[in-house]
Formats: C-alpha cells, structure tokens, sequence
C-alpha cells in the first residue's frame, strides 16, 4: 500500500500541479466574481423597486437608472470570465 502510495507521487511532475493550480485559479475567480456582482445585481434591483413602491410615478427614470445599475454591477462578472479564461488559456 505505502509503495503504491509512492508510485503515484512520484509520477507527479510540475506541470501536473501547474495545470491544478490554474484550474483552481480560474475557479475561485469565477466564484468570487459571480459572487460578488450578483449581490450587487440584486441589491440594484431591490432599492429600485423600493423606490418604485414609494413614488410610482418615478417609474420610468428609476427602470431607466436600475438597469444601468445593472449592467455596471455585470461587468464585474464579465472582467471575472475574462480574467478565469487568461488563466485557462495562456498561463
């Protein structure tokens, strides 16, 4: 068992650890990422329709605002998939 235990270990090479850490790296950055924008994305759109139900006749200018809000807080998830990506393909 101990001996088969050393063989696996000792094929291991560099890049095989290499290649896990990228792959992890891209993981937590996706993670983290989508984490984080859509906590932003649902507290955009919460505060919106707060305003909403205390002024309806805001209606239109608050959608208009909500959804800019909202594409700002997605970039965030994008520059994450463009940052796990990099990681994937050129690291």
């Amino acid at each position: 068992m101990l001996q088969d235990t050393q063989n696996v270990v000792s094929g291991i090479s560099g890049a095989d650890i290499a290649t896990a850490a990228k792959y992890l790296a891209a993981g937590f950055v996706m993670a983290i990422g989508s984490i984080g924008s859509a906590i932003g994305e649902g507290l955009v759109a919460a505060h919106a329709l707060d305003g909403i139900a205390r002024q309806p006749e805001m209606e239109g200018a608050l959608m208009r605002t909500m959804v800019v809000g909202q594409a700002i807080t997605e970039s965030t998830g994008i520059y994450s998939l463009v940052v796990a990506i990099i990681l994937l393909l050129v690291v």
